[in-house]
């Protein structure tokens, strides 16, 4: 089966050219125009993968996004703007994006990025469940859990706590930390990997473990 990927974007002609170049690519395309269309769209039908225009007429894409987080929906999510400040990027992130595409873009840049973020999940797929005796992760519901308690994880979040967690005692490096979390070629400045790593923090907390993430200042974080 070709990957669905529901695309909202309120220009018509550029919503037609993703949509070909998409298709053309091997995708599936559902398509709409505002937030609220989105948000039905995924009610229908499970996308594979959003890529979200910011700058909806009904709402702000990053609100409809936290909206698809909050319904447990874990996708990978491109958002689309024209806006490119770190502060519009950090935003993005903060939603529950993974990756970020400055407007004009080139349409096989999308693809590759989107190629890149579903591979991810496939290989989160496979990552194994348990990770000792306090601390679980559902690679399919990107899901963490200790005890009777579950938090829910963007796909970002997933990979980045995989990742330490599959090296759970150890150092790494913040350059290690990055190629887990984001696809290749993507620009994640240091406040980005903070933010993300403050994110995990609040909801380890949530699962009673608080200060499971060190910080080894100048090179990295360490799951204790």
């Amino acid at each position: 089966m070709q990957p669905l990927v529901a695309v909202v974007e309120d220009d018509h002609d550029l919503r037609r050219m993703l949509e070909r170049g998409l298709r053309s690519e091997g995708f599936d395309v559902a398509l709409a125009a505002t937030g609220g269309e989105l948000l039905a769209a995924a009610e229908r039908q499970e996308p594979d993968a959003f890529v979200v225009d910011i700058g909806l007429p009904d709402s702000d894409g990053r609100d409809v996004v936290q909206a698809l987080r909050a319904r447990g929906l874990g996708q990978p999510v491109i958002f689309l703007t024209a806006r490119g400040a770190l502060t519009d990027r950090l935003s993005g992130f903060h939603a529950g994006g993974d990756d970020y595409l400055v407007k004009p873009f080139a349409l096989k840049e999308l693809v590759v990025r989107l190629q890149a973020l579903m591979r991810r999940v496939g290989e989160a797929a496979a990552t194994p469940v348990e990770h000792g005796d306090e601390l679980r992760l559902d690679p399919a519901a990107h899901a963490a859990a200790a005890g009777e308690r579950e938090v829910a994880l963007t796909p970002t979040e997933y990979r980045l706590l995989a990742a330490l967690a599959g090296r759970r005692g150890q150092v790494l490096r913040r350059r290690e930390l990055v190629a887990a979390g984001w696809p290749d070629g993507a620009i994640v400045h240091d406040n980005t990997l903070d933010a993300y790593v403050a994110r995990l923090r609040r909801k380890l907390r949530e699962l009673g473990r608080d200060g499971a993430i060190s910080t080894a200042h100048g090179v990295g974080y360490r799951l204790e």
